[in-house]
């Protein structure tokens, strides 16, 4: 084949899903080590809320991300981003107090902001469109395999040396990551290992009315569209489960169900296999129902509502005597969680041209993580009077309503007259 690889699309996402591994890897880390690290530091509920918040403020900044992703090019910009995470990761183990912890995770949110932009925007430039949907799901397998990698990871790292050990080894991965990532990436009209037949099939499975129209995309413009708020919005009720399933389920299994850090490592990273296992499972519902004769988009609707629906078994995490059997019901929810928002977030590269991919998904990963913020604010605020049960019941029901929100303000773009591209001249 003269030096080309078979199949390269896929080693591409296969290399944007490594980077998503230590990215959420990482951003896990502090959520794992919490019961040490408050310890230690003599912090409390509240003040670690405040920590928590500051990362999702920090990764409120998608939408930046996402623009200069789309700026300067997906290789640079994500290595860039990369390194960053990686070296203020490491600094999390000079952390003296809370106050440090929050600054370090804001600049931290900042940095791996650029997960979910770089993802989309690499699915939509190397994927046909048939296959978007899958390679979304391949990718984000990264988000729950380093939730995954987490607990066992820092355990590990805690028994061995201590908790400040930790920090450093997570960062160390992702500077191994970043090293590969330039050496081996590249972009389909410039990777000299692409098949011209790969780069025909690639280039034929595209939408004519998502093609790239130039130059940088306007901000403005995209929150005047419909079809934005009817990904932002569910995403905005959606990733609160991701929230806590990150950064209070291992203080929830320390304090309500009594687990010691060895209990936490053999446990806390099960909800993030059966969110892999979601991760694939919300494209194969998508293909079945399209193999059917529905469209993409309801495709993807009905997926997600689907998900919605498995989501209601949060509801009785809290009620249940066994922690096991509360274990396995997080296990369902983190199953549910990955089936609809794989789904959701895919949807950017369905409804939006290329040149605008990354700043709308930065720009809908704003709205997601400011619910995780505020509700991480509201159980850091009301968990030692209220209890963790009404927040389980609450992630049980949100994403219906954002399963309502889906089907309501979505349009076909195939279906409808293309929207007029409106971008910034490039300087």
């Amino acid at each position: 084949m003269n030096g080309k690889i078979r199949a390269l699309r896929w080693w591409m996402i296969a290399l944007v899903m490594l980077g998503a591994i230590l990215n959420y890897l990482t951003r896990s880390t502090l959520g794992v080590a919490a019961p040490t690290v408050l310890a230690d530091l003599h912090i409390g509920p509240k003040e670690y809320s405040w920590i928590t918040g500051a990362f999702q403020l920090g990764v409120m900044l998608q939408p930046l991300c996402g623009y200069v992703l789309d700026s300067i090019g997906l290789k640079l910009g994500f290595a860039l981003f990369a390194t960053a995470w990686s070296l203020i990761t490491m600094a999390h183990g000079l952390a003296g107090n809370w106050q440090a912890l929050l600054g370090l995770r804001g600049a931290l949110g900042v940095a791996e902001g650029c997960a979910h932009p770089a993802g989309m925007k690499a699915v939509s430039t190397w994927f046909p469109a048939k296959e978007r949907g899958l390679a979304g799901g391949v990718y984000n397998i990264g988000a729950s395999m380093g939730s995954v990698l987490a607990p066992p990871l820092v355990a590990w790292s805690i028994l061995v040396w201590n908790w400040r050990a930790a920090f450093v080894v997570a960062g160390a991965l992702g500077l191994a990551w970043v090293a590969l990532w330039l050496f081996a990436y590249q972009s389909p009209d410039k990777h000299k290992a692409l098949s011209d037949a790969e780069r025909d099939l690639i280039a034929s499975g595209q939408e004519a009315h998502l093609e790239d129209a130039g130059g940088r995309p306007s901000m403005l413009s995209l929150l005047t569209r419909r079809n934005f708020w009817g990904i932002a919005l569910p995403r905005f009720l959606a990733d609160p489960t991701w929230g806590t399933l990150s950064f209070w389920i291992p203080l929830y299994l320390t304090t309500v169900r009594h687990f010691e850090l060895k209990q936490i490592a053999l446990f806390a990273w099960l909800p993030f296999v059966a969110a892999d296992i979601g991760c694939l499972f919300g494209p194969a519902v998508v293909l079945f129902l399209q193999k059917r004769g529905v469209s993409l988009i309801n495709a993807r609707r009905g997926a997600f509502t689907l998900g919605a629906a498995l989501m209601t078994s949060m509801i009785f995490v809290g009620r249940v005597e066994s922690p096991y059997v509360a274990i396995a019901l997080l296990c369902v929810g983190g199953f549910a969680h990955q089936t609809l928002s794989v789904t959701v977030i895919t949807m950017s590269s369905d409804l939006f041209r290329k040149n605008e991919v990354a700043t709308v998904a930065g720009m809908a990963g704003f709205f997601a993580n400011l619910g995780v913020l505020i509700f991480s604010l509201l159980i850091g605020g009301l968990v030692a009077t209220v209890g963790y049960d009404p927040f389980f019941v609450a992630l049980g029901v949100l994403d219906l309503a954002g399963a309502a929100l889906l089907w309501t303000l979505v349009r076909d773009p195939a279906r409808t007259p293309p929207t007029k591209p409106v971008t910034v001249p490039a300087l």
